[in-house]
């Protein structure tokens, strides 16, 4: 059977291009006041927590400083985002994916475990992708799919001025239009920091075979379609 269903094979393509383009119009956006606060108003950067590096053209969308065009992309491409990650949450859990490979157990949280999951993918060390998620992946998965993701949504609305005046109770909820705008930095780069250890997971365990399943589907031992 197929380790990885068609829908979840589109949704992850469709979604890494998506948080890509995000993450380098949000660079762009970023080089537009590189200046971090806490609570409802922020704008001297004597009261900020964080004072953020300027990016390089090279790694932003536009190649250029262009607010406006850099704006275009990011809610272009976040509509694209939130609209894939509600079709996936509702697919994980009507065709039982999440109860049954990404849901963690008690023993999931053992240090223990996690350092015989990561030694598994290093090389030689015997790691079965046909099988189900080991503890490490279940527990990264679950924290990037229910919480960094629908984050990104919640604090991408909450900085959205167009958005704010319909929902001001979300604003508040956050702690501000600030703070929204901080965890939205900070959740975002907590995606690219998974999505590098992703990568390199990959690569150091059969990256042909592990690229090729997310591609076909790969099998699964023992199991239904995912």
């Amino acid at each position: 059977m197929k380790r990885h269903a068609l829908i979840t094979r589109l949704w992850h393509w469709i979604n890494a291009a998506a948080l890509i383009v995000l993450f380098m119009s949000g660079l762009n956006i970023s080089n537009a006041h590189r200046h971090l606060y806490w609570g409802h108003y922020g704008f001297d950067p004597a009261d900020a927590w964080l004072h953020v590096t300027r990016f390089p053209a090279w790694i932003t969308i536009p190649q250029r400083y262009d607010l406006a065009e850099a704006r275009d992309w990011h809610n272009t491409s976040a509509w694209v985002f939130a609209a894939g990650l509600l079709v996936m949450w509702v697919f994980s859990i009507v065709s039982r994916h999440f109860w049954r490979d990404i849901a963690t157990r008690r023993g999931d949280w053992s240090p223990r475990v996690w350092v015989e999951a990561a030694k598994a993918h290093l090389p030689g060390g015997g790691a079965k992708h046909d099988a189900s998620y080991n503890a490490v992946q279940r527990i990264a998965y679950g924290i990037v799919l229910g919480v960094f993701l629908p984050m990104m949504v919640f604090t991408g609305l909450a900085i959205s001025p167009g958005f704010e005046p319909a929902a001001p109770w979300m604003v508040d909820l956050l702690g501000g239009r600030q703070s929204a705008r901080s965890l939205h930095f900070i959740f975002a780069w907590g995606l690219c920091a998974f999505f590098i250890v992703h990568i390199v997971m990959v690569l150091l365990s059969k990256p042909i075979k592990q690229i090729a399943g997310m591609i076909a589907g790969g099998t699964r031992e023992g199991s239904s379609d995912a």
